[in-house]
């Protein structure tokens, strides 16, 4: 069973190899709406939010490990 399997993983494979894919490239994105040099264009794009996100991991890992060294340290 295990060799049956062996060249039946083997035949996807190349089957997979030998197909074609068909990559199209994309045409000019043209204008994209916002001149990176106005001070009206929104550069943030989330960031602040993975900011925030990045301090309260931080703060919960930071919280824990205390935690487990004030346990360990009673005990």
């Amino acid at each position: 069973m295990t060799h049956l399997k062996t060249k039946l993983i083997a035949a996807v494979i190349a089957l997979m190899i030998s197909v074609p894919t068909g990559v199209f490239a994309q045409g000019d994105p043209g204008d994209g709406g916002c001149d990176p040099l106005d001070p009206a264009c929104p550069i943030d794009g989330g960031l602040s939010l993975l900011l925030a996100a990045g301090i309260g991991l931080g703060a919960r890992k930071a919280y824990k490990a205390h935690k487990e060294k004030r346990d360990t340290v009673e005990m």
